[in-house]
């Protein structure tokens, strides 16, 4: 469910739009990102299924062209009013004017950004942040842009292999639909007037037909129901999380979204310690990356580096680092470099991750083809099967 909190963060009222399971855990989500709770209400459900939904802001874009803007030269406050002026998107446009009168009255440009939580994330807000203190604002949208791009690109790669198995079966439903609703009730006509004995799967085959044809709009009516309320449920934060539990629960698929979900935590991470950042204050910004289960981890390895363990030996105790991880992380340990190690482990993470969906992808397919054409072939075989013992008797 959504809930529009108003909070304080430095001097600043913001507003922000949670997902979350109740009242509680809204409020527990803004406090986790550092924000001072003023007001929580719950948004009107109606608003969920509006499907006039105003457009993210281009965030990745935005920070690809002020890149540009500042390589050639131009001051922050010169490179957003140009972005500005170029912005054909409304509320895009408002946004940027905002920070610009930000930066006009003298405030940097992470407390300028940070009063937009919903076009900037914490994250984005916190990498600006280190490099105000560094001066090296270009180095720090060039490692946002780096890190972005390597996380679309994974989640793009695994939802294009969804796809074609998606067309499969909805390609083989309506195949299905049609042969029964259609086909199937013109072929039980002709054995009626033919008055020959049926084999009993022929015969059932020919009933369910006759069922779809005669309640047609009662059935699809039925199918629509479903489908709506599958889709609410399926925006519900209740029914998410026990979906992902359901699925953690599967060792071959649980194991890969463990090393996904690790992954993104350790190039988020990296990023952030290239940044400057403190590796404690880094490990509570990414918390929300993690699951619940391993959110709780993750708490209480931060309390051991926090009291001066090693982070091998911290995320080695808590299950939050695979063997590979481990070796790296140790090496980040005797060489200092750190953040380096931590992209080295979310890039062979990722490569593994592509492997194992583009092999998963060549299994699959095959077999849910295979299903598919057995589900259709035997509907066919059914329908003429009488024909075919009619022709045996003849003969």
């Amino acid at each position: 469910m959504n809930y529009e909190v108003k909070a304080l963060r430095a001097d600043a009222v913001v507003a922000l739009l949670l997902d979350a399971a109740d009242e509680g855990d809204a409020r527990a989500q803004a406090r986790s990102q550092g924000y001072t709770v003023l007001a929580i209400k719950a948004r009107q459900s109606w608003q969920a299924w509006s499907w006039r939904r105003s457009a993210p802001f281009p965030l990745v874009l935005f920070s690809q062209e002020l890149l540009a803007l500042l390589n050639a030269g131009l001051t922050v406050v010169e490179a957003i009013e140009t972005l500005a002026e170029k912005e054909s998107r409304p509320e895009a446009r408002k946004t940027l004017r905002q920070i610009i009168t930000d930066l006009y009255e003298g405030r940097t440009l992470s407390h300028a950004l940070q009063r937009f939580p919903a076009d900037f994330p914490p994250l984005y807000v916190s990498t600006v942040r280190a490099s105000e203190r560094t001066g090296d604002l270009h180095e720090a949208m060039r490692r946002y842009i780096a890190y972005q791009t390597q996380v679309d690109f994974v989640r793009k790669k695994v939802v294009s292999a969804s796809i074609y198995p998606l067309l499969l079966i909805g390609a083989g439903a309506l195949v299905t639909a049609f042969l029964m609703a259609y086909v199937v009730p013109r072929f039980s006509r002709i054995y009626e007037d033919i008055g020959t004995d049926l084999p009993l799967m022929s015969r059932l085959l020919l009933q369910w037909g006759q069922l779809m044809q005669t309640h047609a709009w009662l059935i699809l009516a039925l199918c629509v129901g479903l489908l709506a309320g599958a889709v609410y449920a399926a925006r519900q934060p209740g029914t998410r999380a026990w979906l992902m539990r359901r699925l953690w629960a599967i060792p071959a698929i649980g194991v890969r979204m463990r090393i996904y979900q690790l992954a993104r935590f350790y190039r988020t991470l990296g990023m952030l310690l290239a940044g400057g950042i403190p590796v404690v204050q880094g490990l509570r910004m990414v918390a929300d990356l993690l699951p619940p289960g391993l959110r709780a981890d993750l708490d209480r390895a931060a309390l051991m580096i926090n009291e001066g363990r090693a982070i091998s030996q911290a995320m080695e105790a808590h299950r939050l680092a695979t063997p590979v991880a481990l070796r790296l992380l140790r090496v980040g340990e005797r060489t200092g470099r750190m953040a380096e190690m931590m992209e080295r482990i979310a890039d062979f993470h990722d490569e593994e991750m592509a492997r194992w969906v583009d092999w998963f992808t060549r299994l699959f397919e095959p077999l849910l083809m295979a299903l598919i054409g057995l589900m259709i072939g035997g509907i066919v075989v059914l329908m003429y099967l009488p024909i075919f013992e009619l022709a045996g008797s003849l003969q």
